[in-house]
């Protein structure tokens, strides 16, 4: 179960955290500007957080391996359809589209699938599984970036709509069977709320606050940091090597941050998350040499995948299995809203002022104040005990 999920997540968010590589053919390609070269990936991280909630809803009705399989197909899709995309709109339509039904209905139903199969060290358990993602991120701008300058941008997405189906259909097709909220464990349905009564909770909504302001900042520089670093004066080359430096500290923060949390608290380790988060904003605010960026890269995608591992776990603690697919992606839709915000704020302050310092100080003020609200959450949390 582990393993298909983390190669469903490796597959679908290699291949989309690879925009980054795309981004200055666009802008060569159809004379676009910063911010609306930014909407075609901020337009499919909205839909594939938006659809995590009828993905999760379908995969607690009759499991995880049709929607996951659905979703694989997508992915493949969306990248043929960008290959022969003769125009931005188009790639609006194709492209963003594709791409967020795809990692939509492929995300969430594993990652909430291999909440329900564990119990001791799950917050490790998710950590591992969603390492694909930073696995994802380490390997395939690279990937990308070497395929684009071997056969074109257009050939490169044929080419990895191909590997995506080689290793995602496979995947999705390994994992369980039908896990929903009608399972019966020694005789009774699974505990937990249901997802309306979750919705009716405050710390449904707490927790949904926690999660807005970080996820405005999570893509900016997913999408930026290689534009940020041509435009310090590094190459083609150290920008690349910066994403994926994003990748590999998400790969080590999904195991170190799951681990940490499993044994301090899980919304302890989200404070620290947040705070974190914030400090590394500050810190690309103040940094142009490679080595200051190197850093900032590696340690902000520590903590960014820290979150991404204790998102699921924090959610299977307040709600309980019952329906946690549809409330996980209830939950992302605040991921969708400010990933649609964040890397399109950030492009439309460079157009107009030729530099990122507001989008980066305004990540970082809205981190910190994440963090304040976790704060107020554990607080919360410890009085009703």
């Amino acid at each position: 179960m582990v393993a298909a999920a983390f190669t469903l997540m490796f597959v679908g968010f290699g291949a989309v955290y690879s925009f980054a590589t795309f981004f200055t053919a666009y802008q060569a390609e159809f004379g676009a500007s910063r911010a609306n070269v930014s909407l075609v990936f901020s337009l499919s991280a909205l839909l594939w957080f938006s659809f995590g909630v009828p993905g999760g809803m379908l995969a607690d009705r009759f499991g995880p391996r049709g929607v996951c399989l659905a979703g694989a197909l997508a992915l493949a899709a969306g990248h043929a359809l960008a290959a022969f995309a003769g125009s931005l709109t188009t790639l609006y339509v194709t492209y963003s589209l594709a791409m967020g039904v795809g990692i939509g209905l492929s995300y969430v139903p594993s990652v909430a699938a291999v909440q329900q199969w564990f119990v001791k060290n799950r917050a490790l358990a998710s950590g591992i599984a969603v390492s694909g993602i930073g696995a994802g991120n380490f390997l395939v701008p690279p990937l990308a970036a070497w395929l684009i300058a071997l056969l074109g941008w257009r050939q490169a997405y044929l080419a990895l709509g191909a590997g995506i189906l080689v290793l995602a259909v496979p995947a999705a097709l390994a994992l369980g069977g039908r896990v929903s909220a009608h399972r019966k464990v020694d005789g009774e349905a699974l505990p937990g709320m249901s997802l309306g009564a979750a919705l009716r909770s405050a710390q449904f909504w707490i927790m949904y606050g926690v999660a807005l302001p970080i996820c405005v900042g999570f893509f900016v520089p997913m999408v930026h940091l290689l534009p940020y670093a041509l435009d310090a004066g590094l190459s083609q080359a150290q920008g690349v090597s910066l994403v994926s430096l994003l990748g590999l500290g998400s790969l080590a923060g999904r195991f170190l941050v799951g681990g940490v949390a499993d044994r301090y608290g899980h919304v302890r380790a989200l404070i620290g998350v947040g705070s974190g988060l914030g400090s590394m904003f500050v810190l690309w605010w103040a940094s142009t040499s490679f080595g200051a960026l190197a850093l900032f890269a590696f340690v902000f995608g520590t903590f960014y995948g820290g979150y991404v591992a204790l998102a699921p776990t924090v959610c299977m603690d307040l709600f309980g299995p019952r329906a946690l697919s549809s409330i996980i992606g209830s939950l992302y839709t605040a991921a969708g809203v400010g990933t649609l915000i964040g890397p399109t704020f950030a492009g439309a302050t460079y157009d107009a002022t030729g530099r990122y310092d507001v989008s980066i100080l305004v990540c970082a003020a809205l981190c910190f104040a994440a963090a304040g609200l976790a704060v107020a959450m554990r607080r919360r949390l410890a009085h009703r005990a």
